[in-house]
């Protein structure tokens, strides 16, 4: 068996800004440092940062007094930095600057009278810290919706803003259903640069490939959405986050295996997994390059130099 392996694939600039400042955060104040979320989406991530002295708790109000939290690479409601001034903790913002981009613009819209329309999942961590900017539609594209022209006085009011982790596909399908309703909405292309190239990748992949295993969590959303581009490029797909989740049925008669990874995957668990198939040979699929680095937020960077 051949292995085809993607490239770009694994972690984005935002994710190894927040592992940094978790990683910054326990040298400059030492352990515990408390993590509100998963500082991103991967077990084995985040067992790391425990190990050095991090707690992941999901509540604010949780954590003691006085004490440093670093919030999520995902983003955070407003209302979670209030419950840490309240408890005097030193905050320290992990909010990948991408999506930190679309709170600002969820904010600035609606403080010009827009409606707002946030294409997103449900529950995932990033939709609950961009909803709760401010008041909003969140449109699941894993549900059916209706929109009337009802719920605005203008056509022009709506500004349609989305989850940064979202299918390429899926979300330009359900943005054509909502332009159907309101065909003068401001459309914000909020995507961000990693999902579409992972996502551009994997199609090219799939097509050279029998199997397509995407390395990353369950629960990771640019990991689910790949399996799923996958899928819908006609090749079969599964999610694993480790060597023992792979089936042995699942590569019976398979000769060109297919591997990538989401943004919050560690290459490390790739090649691990990589050897351990014992492939013949492997073969790089590439796609774009990326050179993009994150820097530290100055008030982060300022808290942080104290």
């Amino acid at each position: 068996m051949d292995i085809y392996l993607a490239s770009p694939r694994g972690f984005c600039a935002g994710v190894v800004l927040a592992i940094d400042l978790v990683e910054y955060a326990l040298k400059k104040f030492g352990p515990p440092v408390y993590v509100k979320h998963q500082i991103v989406h991967n077990s084995v991530v985040v067992s790391e940062v425990e190990s050095k002295g991090a707690i992941t708790v999901e509540d604010v109000s949780q954590i003691p007094n006085d004490s440093t939290v670093v919030f999520s690479a995902h983003g955070s409601p407003p209302k979670d930095y209030e419950i840490a001034e309240t408890k005097n903790l030193k905050v320290i913002d992990a909010t990948c600057p991408l999506v930190t981009k679309v709170h600002n613009e969820a904010k600035k819209y609606s403080k010009e009278d827009k409606e707002i329309i946030l294409v997103g999942h449900k529950g995932h961590q990033e939709v609950i810290g961009t909803s709760g900017q401010t008041k909003m539609k969140i449109i699941d594209d894993r549900e059916k919706f209706e929109l009337t022209k009802k719920s605005s006085k203008n056509k022009k009011d709506i500004v349609v803003l989305s989850q940064t982790t979202l299918s390429v596909r899926d979300t330009k399908n359900t943005i054509e259903k909502i332009k159907k309703i309101y065909p003068n909405a401001l459309i914000r292309n909020d995507i961000c640069y990693a999902t579409t190239n992972r996502q551009e990748v994997t199609v090219k992949l799939a097509k050279e490939v029998d199997l397509v295993l995407v390395v990353g969590a369950s629960n990771s959303s640019n990991c689910n959405r790949l399996k799923d581009v996958a899928i819908d490029s006609g090749t079969n797909s599964y999610l694993i986050n480790s060597f023992e989740e792979i089936k042995p049925e699942w590569l019976i008669n398979i000769n060109k295996l297919g591997v990538t990874s989401g943004a919050s995957t560690p290459d490390k668990l790739v090649y691990e997994i990589i050897t351990k198939l014992k492939p013949k040979s492997v073969h790089k699929v590439e796609d774009k390059s990326e050179n993009i680095v994150f820097e530290i937020p100055r008030k982060v960077k300022s808290l942080l130099d104290q």
